[in-house]
């Protein structure tokens, strides 16, 4: 989970790969209106959001009906979108990629191709409620090569202590 440009999709797919589950990308399963919605650079809003994480959710489940894992990228900015995805596996845990507002911005002028303009990323920051202490989960910094970032996702996983890293912000 995590705001545009902090590596879900390759972070994801890594993960996937070591725990040997089965991957779903989140933007594949936005319908063409978000898409739409965000390329023009209008935020979604919630009404655009419940029936793609009930999509997400509901792919989980039928991965999990063949006794698959699953690793799901999705932003999940807020805690009632991660209750959604939680509905699917209660056994959820959610890998929380952040960085600094700057570099995440940098990333996202250099990208090529993707929906997500830059000048959505501070609506995301404003929507972005950090995991709460009763969600099991970890926050995991991206600001280092994706090697280390896949390593800090899987020594959470493993309930391995990830060092407390600072705060989001404009740096």
């Amino acid at each position: 989970m995590g705001v545009s440009s902090t590596g879900k999709t390759l972070v994801g797919r890594r993960l996937a790969q070591a725990l040997g589950a089965e991957f779903v990308e989140g933007d594949e399963l936005h319908p063409q209106s978000n898409i739409d919605k965000m390329a023009a650079g209008t935020p979604l809003d919630d009404e655009d959001r419940w029936p793609w994480l009930e999509t997400i959710a509901e792919r989980t489940r039928e991965i999990g009906a063949t006794g698959r894992s699953t690793v799901v990228t999705c932003s999940a900015l807020k805690r009632s979108y991660r209750d959604v995805l939680r509905t699917a596996a209660a056994d959820t845990f959610f890998v929380h990629l952040h960085s600094t507002f700057n570099l995440l911005a940098q990333r996202m002028r250099e990208r090529e191709g993707h929906f997500m303009p830059p000048a959505l990323l501070q609506s995301q920051f404003e929507t972005l409620e950090p995991l709460e202490e009763d969600e099991d989960g970890a926050l995991v910094d991206v600001a280092v090569e994706p090697d280390e970032v896949v390593a800090a996702a899987l020594s959470a996983l493993a309930g391995d202590p990830l060092p407390r890293p600072r705060e989001a912000s404009q740096d």
